[in-house]
């Protein structure tokens, strides 16, 4: 298993996400999966959401997948966007990570809540991801109240 977890902001502890993706693909049954985890601030996943997404906006979290059963691919996630994010919704930086991670790691594994009937599909796995995690929160796809 290669899981590597970088973040641009010294102030988050990343071996904390980093343990939570090795349970994720764990419990994906990809124990061995490659995956890498970028923390990054808005201005860089605004112009990643640019050039990829043609958004030229910041969001909380992209994917990049390989395409492959093992080696899944990057998750980008905005720093900013999920401290904010967190206070939001009233739980901490780390709640609002591992239901970021969950969403991205979902579509590195082929999953697509823009696609007809995978809405609700997504959601499920997003909550058992975080059941999984032991995470009380709402995922994504639930929040935005496509599942």
């Amino acid at each position: 298993m290669a899981i590597a977890v970088r973040c641009q902001d010294v102030r988050y502890p990343s071996r904390l996400l980093r343990a939570d993706a090795v349970r994720l693909c764990a419990t994906l049954g990809r124990p061995r999966a490659e995956l890498s985890v970028l923390l990054c601030d808005d201005a860089f996943i605004q112009d990643l959401n640019a050039q990829w997404r043609q958004k030229d906006v910041p969001t909380d979290v992209l994917s990049f997948p390989m395409g492959d059963e093992q080696v899944l691919g990057d998750v980008v996630v905005s720093l900013p966007t999920a401290e904010r994010q967190a206070a939001e919704r009233g739980h901490d930086l780390h709640t609002e990570l591992r239901v970021l991670l969950v969403h991205g790691l979902l579509h590195l594994v082929g999953h697509d809540h823009e696609a007809p009937g995978e809405d609700a599909v997504m959601a499920a796995e997003e909550a058992r991801l975080l059941a999984a995690l032991g995470v009380p929160a709402v995922g994504l796809v639930a929040r935005a109240g496509l599942g």
